[in-house]
C-alpha cells in the first residue's frame, strides 16, 4: 500500500459550486445545533467529488471555515482516511482490491494490468492523465472476487483480459458497465442456488 502525498501544486481558491453547497447545507441540517463539525467527512467527500476526484488545501480550510472548526481537524480527517485523494488522480480512479479473498483470486493479474496500461507506479497518472490506480484494502465484496472499484462504481468477476477491456473502454471514451463481469446478478452463486431449493417431490 503506497502513502498519499499532499499535491505540490495547489490551487489558489476553493469554494463550493451551487449543487455542492445545496448538498452540504442538507447534509448540515442532519445535525443538531453544535453538533455540525461531524459533517466534516461527508463534506470533503462532496469537495472532493467537485475538484476532479482530489482534496485540496483550500478545500479543507473552506470546509473548516464552513462548519466553524479548527483546521488542522479537518486536515486530519483527510490524511487520515484512505478514500480521500491528496493529489490529482485523473478523471477515473482506480482501486484494485488486494485483500486475500480478492489476493486469492487473482488480484495481482489485475495489478500487472494497471501497470501495464495505466502506468508503472501506483498514483501516477496515465500518459494522457486520464486514469491512475492503487492497491486498496478490503472493498466489501468478497464474493463477487477479484473485484475493484473505479470512482463510485464496482467492477467484480474480473480477470486480466477482462480489466484489459474495460481500460480500452475508458481510453474511448466510454463507460464500461459496473457490475459482475461473470454475468451474475449481486452476489449470487456462480453455478446457481444449490440450497433451499425446496423438494419438487414433497
Amino acid at each position: 500500500m503506497s502513502v498519499k502525498k499532499i499535491h505540490k501544486d495547489q490551487p489558489e481558491t476553493f469554494e463550493f459550486n451551487e449543487k455542492s453547497m445545496e448538498a452540504a447545507n442538507k447534509i448540515v441540517s442532519n445535525y443538531p445545533d453544535g453538533r455540525q463539525q461531524s459533517a466534516v467527512m461527508a463534506l470533503l467527500y462532496i469537495a472532493q467529488r467537485q475538484h476532479d476526484n482530489w482534496i485540496p488545501l483550500k478545500a479543507m480550510k473552506y470546509i473548516a471555515k464552513f462548519l466553524d472548526m479548527p483546521y488542522i481537524k479537518v486536515y486530519e480527517v483527510a490524511t487520515f482516511y484512505s478514500m480521500y485523494n491528496l493529489s490529482p488522480v485523473g478523471k477515473y480512479f482506480f482501486q484494485v482490491c488486494t485483500t486475500t479473498p480478492c489476493m486469492l483470486r487473482g488480484a495481482y493479474d489485475l495489478v500487472k494490468v494497471c501497470k501495464k496500461k495505466i502506468s508503472e507506479k501506483e498514483n501516477e497518472l496515465s500518459e494522457d492523465g486520464k486514469i491512475s490506480w492503487m492497491e486498496v484494502e478490503c472493498l466489501g465484496a468478497c464474493v463477487n472476487a477479484p473485484m475493484m472499484q473505479v470512482n463510485e462504481d464496482y467492477y467484480e468477476d474480473l480477470n486480466d483480459k477482462k480489466l484489459e477491456e474495460i481500460i480500452d473502454t475508458i481510453y474511448q471514451n466510454k463507460i464500461p458497465k459496473p457490475g459482475s463481469y461473470a454475468g451474475r446478478i449481486n452476489a449470487e452463486p456462480v453455478d446457481n442456488r444449490k440450497t433451499l431449493l425446496g423438494n419438487k417431490n414433497a
